[in-house]
């Protein structure tokens, strides 16, 4: 392990350890907070501010306890303009406080003195939007996202990188090259990047860079050839429940890595609400499935 990185990570717990935790204690489990307009409605909610904020600290006081990490669809309150963000910044807070991770799900991608500016915005110490991760695109190339891996890993926080999506349009970026396909080329770079934090490969400790990896994939893992085992990282699967995929599709679909996998659900869990009480128990048949799967 380079002595840069040694001492980056010096005294800190990695996101990649925290969160390996709660999978073991908790089971693995992330809700995602999405509160769509159609969602707020469901609720008697309007869709507006204070809407937006009764169901998201509703939604993390009846989930806290049961998932590993949250999941805030950070456009759904960038809709609502810096109102809307303070109520993020709320969130966030909330589920500190609740002792349950959080994956800011921006999905920021960019260069240089831009992307430093994003990676300030979601890993800094002290910054109102700091989550303990963020999804990051890699569209611009892997490496443009340097200045969010390297601070994630000197605050002991974790990144999760785009790399094979469930959309009918991502095939058109990330299958590209066969063999050495796009997606095969982030999934490398993600196995090495946590490689050069020196993650014992042998061991069972999760690194700090992570994948997303759409639960409703499929076949397109064996197709590619993609090993994400060897990531040796979390991977982040959406999907789960109203866009199709179930637990046992998950454990078929990502085999040796399934241990890795943080199944996603929203929709389905989201749906039972407002009561806390019908949000907890969706978010517990959800994670008894995954469980048994």
């Amino acid at each position: 392990m380079p002595e840069a990185a040694a001492t980056e990570t010096a005294g800190r717990e990695s996101f990649g350890s925290r969160l390996g935790r709660a999978m073991a204690d908790r089971g693995p489990l992330c809700v995602g907070i999405d509160p769509h307009p159609a969602l707020l409605q469901h609720w008697g909610l309007r869709d507006d501010v204070a809407g937006l904020e009764r169901f998201s600290l509703t939604v993390v006081d009846a989930v806290a306890s049961l998932a590993a990490a949250v999941k805030p669809q950070v456009a759904l309150y960038e809709r609502h303009g810096s109102a809307g963000m303070a109520v993020l910044e709320r969130v966030l807070a909330a589920a500190a406080d609740a002792s349950v991770l959080t994956i800011a799900d921006a999905k920021r991608g960019d260069i240089g003195s831009t992307m430093a500016a994003y990676a300030d915005a979601w890993l800094r110490d002290g910054s109102a939007l700091a989550a303990d991760s963020v999804t990051l695109s890699p569209y611009l190339g892997f490496e443009s996202l340097r200045p969010a891996l390297d601070l994630a890993a000197q605050t002991g926080r974790g990144v999760f990188v785009l790399a094979l999506t469930s959309n009918p349009e991502g095939a058109s970026v990330q299958h590209v090259g066969g063999a050495d396909s796009v997606a095969r080329r982030i999934v490398r770079a993600a196995a090495a990047e946590n490689q050069r934090y020196g993650l014992d490969q042998g061991g069972a400790e999760l690194g700090s860079t992570g994948l997303v990896v759409g639960a409703t994939v499929g076949s397109a893992l064996t197709d590619l050839d993609l090993d994400l085992a060897a990531v040796r990282g979390p991977i982040l699967a959406p999907g789960l429940g109203a866009q199709g995929a179930t637990a046992a599709d998950l454990r078929r679909t990502f085999g040796s890595a399934y241990g890795q996998v943080l199944g996603t659900s929203s929709r389905d869990i989201l749906g039972a609400g407002p009561r806390i009480q019908d949000l907890s128990d969706a978010a517990l048949r959800t994670l008894e499935e995954l469980r048994s799967a």
